[in-house]
């Protein structure tokens, strides 16, 4: 797209320095200098436009998501990409242990498996019946 639009630009100045040594009798040429000049600007606000939209609203969420996975510490409460919330009993390098469900069972994650911190654990509101 971007070439096509690159292309047309181009074509539309070689007819306009064609038809500038043809002037009008006025002395001005008969194609616009400044719509030429905004048709070359368009694919740059094109790129800037995207680039706001886009680009920079994911790399911030990319960078609250590492921070939060760097802070990560014994006793915090998560829920896994997966979906199991657990409390976190150790954390060694890349490697989380999660003791999950009311039997305190162990399971081990990688760091970038945890989706969020939670505030409350879900495994103290369950009841007596969710639990057996």
């Amino acid at each position: 797209m971007l070439l096509n639009v690159a292309i047309s630009v181009m074509n539309a100045n070689v007819s306009c320095l064609q038809s500038a040594s043809g002037s009008t009798s006025n002395g001005q040429s008969g194609c616009g200098d400044s719509s030429s000049i905004w048709m070359m600007l368009m694919p740059l606000l094109l790129i800037v436009v995207m680039l706001v939209v886009m680009i920079i609203p994911q790399r911030r969420r990319d960078k609250k998501v590492k921070d939060m996975l760097s802070s990560l510490k014994q006793g915090d409460r998560v829920r896994t990409i997966g979906g199991i919330y657990g409390t976190i009993s150790s954390v060694k390098d890349d490697v989380i242990v999660l003791s999950v469900g009311p039997d305190k069972v162990k399971l081990v994650f990688a760091r970038g498996a945890i989706s969020q911190v939670e505030d409350t654990g879900v495994e103290n509101t369950m009841s007596e019946e969710v639990k057996e």
